[in-house]
């Protein structure tokens, strides 16, 4: 794979939003390249700037234009593709002020895929596991301009923190009521 046609790649993509990328989208952008040397292109590619590994297979184009604020859950998209996921528990309830507590450069998610933490450089995004149904999820979340993932309504999260056992405690019980 040729710096150039990376690039130029790139920025047809960038043109479109799409700024995140998966070692497998990567892949089909260069169907050409077998797996070993797709490894060894992607590590130029690093080292050469052109791209960031963000966490295991997955890279960001440094460069874009298209990069938003919430980059974290664009990587937690790319991270969950094919799975229903919405930013919940902590991280949801912190926003709407039911709990005191801001979690630091940590975003706490409910999904359909695999649970998992994974550290990047925007963040750590925590995935817990949920049974739910998509249609289910639609009703308990909203889309917010300018966010790539729903967000789950106040009710729906703090039942979601109950449901995932975790620490309830520092629930505003008044803020969790309004």
């Amino acid at each position: 794979m040729k710096k150039i046609d990376v690039i130029h790649r790139l920025a047809e993509l960038d043109k479109r939003g799409i700024y995140v990328l998966s070692k497998g989208d990567i892949a089909k952008l260069f169907p050409e390249e077998q797996e070993k040397a797709l490894e060894k292109s992607l590590q130029r590619l690093v080292a050469d700037g052109l791209l960031e590994r963000v966490t295991k297979g997955i890279y960001l184009n440094p460069a874009a234009a298209s990069k938003k604020s919430n980059t974290v859950e664009d990587i937690a998209q790319a991270l969950r593709r094919g799975h229903f996921s919405y930013v919940s528990l902590e991280s949801v309830l912190s926003e709407y002020g039911v709990i005191s507590q801001v979690p630091i450069n940590r975003i706490t998610i409910m999904t359909t895929g695999a649970k998992g933490t994974y550290k990047t450089p925007y963040g750590t995004i925590e995935f817990t596991h949920t049974k739910r149904r998509p249609a289910e999820i639609i009703k308990r979340t909203a889309s917010m301009k300018n966010r790539p993932l729903r967000i789950a309504l106040k009710d729906a999260a703090i039942q979601d923190l109950m449901r995932a056992g975790r620490n309830t405690n520092m629930i505003v019980q008044s803020e969790a009521d309004a």
